[in-house]
């Protein structure tokens, strides 16, 4: 063998040497760049209900010092599950379209709308009552797919969109209903089913309503659709990113418009809780329904950006509200604050949102 190709073959072994221990340094520096923070980062990205989960379990066990038994009484909890139902059905609505990186100012009036149709169909018209509820799911579903088509047509911001056609539902619903509010009584003697969800259900010292009962049912199925089907696979797929989601052979325009269609029933349905809730059919309530659905949204850990979030998210920072309110008002804090407190904990989930969002940079 020869010099030369003893020199080579060594210069080959120290050419691999150095390589495998630029690549350890490499390795090792990237273990030491893995602190316990990023960690955590990779860890609530990956889990985006852990944040909410941990609020609601620390603000219960806080007012469980300051309200004493007054809190913790289970009356008391079971009221809390009453306050947050029509927010929390509405919630899932909003979850739905701020997941394919939408927002929807236009829950609360297709609420209302349908609830007044539903009423005035059953009570002042005179149909038959299956009639007049099955007329108010559709024009809450009428309603979502106008939002659609305006979406994916005309390809105008869903925030916008959703603006405009707040004040149009709103305005319609004012028309048809001539301010006026249908009674309890008026109700009860021919439409009896539709105060249904506000029958409570006495359990020990809890009273919970159907209407309770049925906002739970719809974040178990919601959350089953988005967790283990394809249609829930695509809705995450195109709030991430709608041209690769197009590419991969997603009708995004079908798809949007199937949520904006479902969110609008939903928020039928949310009609129809209404009503039991507060036992009469009023055009003016439900004003700000839009807000506190996007506020349960965002403190549930669910992105304004789409792609990632939860409907359990939503049942739990509609949860957080009900118990950030309800413990205050125990504890003796005036109104004032229980709106600046629930302000503060909207900055805050954005915030960590945003610093979630960083995790792949």
């Amino acid at each position: 063998m020869s010099g030369a190709d003893t020199e080579s073959r060594a210069g080959a072994a120290g050419y691999e040497q150095v390589l495998k221990k630029a690549d350890q340094s490499v390795a090792s520096f990237e273990e030491d760049a893995e602190t316990p923070l990023r960690r955590l980062q990779h860890f609530l990205h990956a889990h985006p209900t852990a944040i909410p989960a941990i609020v609601l379990f620390l603000a219960v066990v806080l007012f469980s010092f300051i309200a004493g038994q007054k809190f913790l009484h289970p009356f008391n909890f079971s009221l809390v599950l009453q306050q947050v139902t029509i927010i929390g059905i509405v919630g899932v609505a909003q979850t739905l379209i701020v997941l394919t990186a939408g927002i929807d100012l236009s829950v609360g009036a297709m609420m209302v709308l349908s609830s007044v149709v539903m009423g005035k169909f059953a009570v002042h018209v005179g149909l038959p009552l299956p009639i007049a509820f099955a007329s108010g799911l559709l024009v809450g579903t009428l309603c979502g797919v106008v939002n659609g088509l305006l979406v994916t047509k005309l390809r105008l911001p869903p925030f916008i969109v959703t603006l405009g056609t707040w004040s149009i539902f709103f305005a319609l619903n004012l028309w048809y209903s001539g301010s006026e509010s249908i009674r309890s009584q008026d109700i009860a003697e021919v439409a009896k089913f539709l105060q249904w969800t506000g029958t409570p259900i006495i359990m020990g010292q809890a009273r919970i309503t159907y209407g309770s009962l049925l906002m739970l049912g719809l974040v178990g199925l919601f959350w089953y659709i988005l967790n283990w089907t394809s249609f829930g696979r695509h809705v995450y797929a195109i709030g991430d990113d709608p041209e690769a989601a197009q590419l991969a052979g997603i009708r995004t325009n079908a798809l949007l418009l199937s949520v904006y269609a479902i969110a609008g029933l939903i928020c039928a349905i949310a009609g129809w809780a209404l009503i039991g809730r507060i036992g009469s059919v009023s055009p003016q309530s439900g004003y700000t329904a839009n807000l506190d659905s996007i506020t349960a949204v965002v403190i549930g850990g669910t992105s304004l950006f789409g792609g990632r979030g939860s409907i359990i998210g939503t049942l739990i920072g509609a949860l957080i509200v009900g118990v950030f309110r309800n413990g205050l008002a125990l504890s003796g804090v005036d109104v004032l604050w229980q709106e600046f407190a629930v302000g503060f904990l909207i900055i805050v989930a954005v915030a960590l949102d945003q610093w979630l969002r960083r995790v792949s940079a």
